[in-house]
């Protein structure tokens, strides 16, 4: 018997459930149905409606942001929040290599490109120290900003990403980039319901984004969201994303480029009913990893827990495993078991369209890389919190 066959047995007791177990999937036990319906009767089923206003009425008072605009997908609002935060054409925006590639897609959607950083193993998110290092190697500080030293290019923002839900230090990165002039916008994507010292994720930077993508703890099928507490970008945010139409009873009136990026009614009826689901969901995530940590720490095998002074929504589970062998041998015999698991996701400046971008060093990303396997860690419908 292997510690892949243990790690088998652990997340089929724990997770319980007969069958495959998926990675993460959406659960549907509320009012989903009956919303969609009626925004089916209404016939206001795309991005102009009720719900829309509703679901981002109700992020707001969940996060604790002042303003929140839906729109389409995660990817989409983090492109928004970067043009609102003055990134442009041929800009350095510093991010983590261990993250999506919607990370570093938006910031070239932005037509920017990334810079990456190392991230640290006790968040898994961008390292405060790697960020004021590269910083203090690569760039200086001028009348014009920030300037990547080799190259020339500005350097105007900074996107940590608070990954599988685990907070990362965001008031440390908050300083630094007060200091080097950056503007500070979270990817938030995996977050909704994570807190660090009682400030939701999302909520400390400029602007802070969401996702709502079929596998985040609550789904609008496809969408995102901006957050932001400057009410300015926010006005601009909802012009933007509406085509920059300029408000008229019936002219068809333009005022500049704009996207048609807004979040429809019909998906935010989906999420209106998902989000008064919230609680009961984090609850279940937070009892399933702690009986997850339990069950792994009895066996030696390292569970991620949630960093010091946060709360995590434990969006995704993850264990690491000693090498990259026994974490292929893992997700060989689990997934040959209808058990989904996966590794975490390829480091950034591998792919083929980043490979050249500026970096500094990423020892930590590659030894997690090599080594994190994600492990069931859906709601499971009818089990207990």
């Amino acid at each position: 018997m292997t510690r892949a066959h243990d790690i088998l047995r652990i997340v089929r007791e724990t997770y319980g459930g007969s069958g495959p177990l998926p990675l993460h999937a959406p659960v549907f036990g509320g009012n989903e149905r009956a919303y969609v319906q009626a925004t089916i009767d209404s016939t206001f089923v795309s991005s102009v409606g009720a719900y829309v206003d509703q679901f981002e009425h109700m992020l707001a008072a969940f996060t604790g942001a002042r303003h929140v605009v839906a729109t389409s997908n995660g990817t989409t609002a983090l492109h928004m929040a970067l043009l609102l935060a003055d990134v442009r054409p041929g800009d350095l925006v510093v991010t983590q290599s261990l993250s999506f590639v919607a990370t570093a897609n938006a910031i070239a959607h932005a037509s920017a490109a990334p810079a990456f950083v190392d991230v640290e193993i006790g968040t898994l998110g961008m390292s405060p120290d790697a960020l004021r290092a590269f910083l203090e190697s690569e760039c200086d500080r001028t009348e014009g900003g920030t300037r990547h030293r080799a190259s020339g290019r500005r350097v105007s923002a900074c996107v940590p990403m608070h990954s599988f839900g685990f907070p990362c230090r965001i008031d440390e990165i908050a300083g630094i980039c007060a200091r080097w002039n950056l503007a500070l916008v979270e990817d938030a994507a995996e977050a909704l319901g994570s807190w660090r010292d009682a400030r939701h994720c999302g909520t400390t930077g400029l602007l802070g984004t969401l996702s709502f993508n079929g596998n985040k703890i609550c789904t609008t099928g496809g969408g995102g969201a901006i957050m932001t507490n400057d009410a300015g970008l926010a006005k601009r945010a909802r012009h933007l994303t509406t085509t920059a139409k300029v408000p008229h009873r019936w002219r068809f009136e333009h005022d500049e480029i704009g996207y048609n990026f807004r979040l429809p009614n019909l998906n935010a009826a989906l999420g209106c009913a998902q989000l008064e689901r919230l609680e009961d969901f984090l609850a279940f995530k937070r009892g399933l990893a702690q009986r997850y940590g339990e069950a792994f720490g009895a066996a030696g095998i390292p569970f991620l827990t949630e960093p010091e002074n946060t709360r995590s929504n434990y969006w995704l589970c993850a264990i690491l495993l000693d090498d990259e062998k026994e974490r292929d041998a893992c997700l060989e015999v689990t997934n040959d078991a209808g058990v989904m698991t996966r590794p975490v996701w390829e480091p950034l400046h591998t792919l083929p369209m980043f490979a050249q971008s500026p970096r500094g060093p990423l020892a930590v990303t590659e030894h997690v890389a090599a080594r994190l396997v994600n492990i069931p860690s859906g709601v499971r419908a009818g089990a207990p919190a």
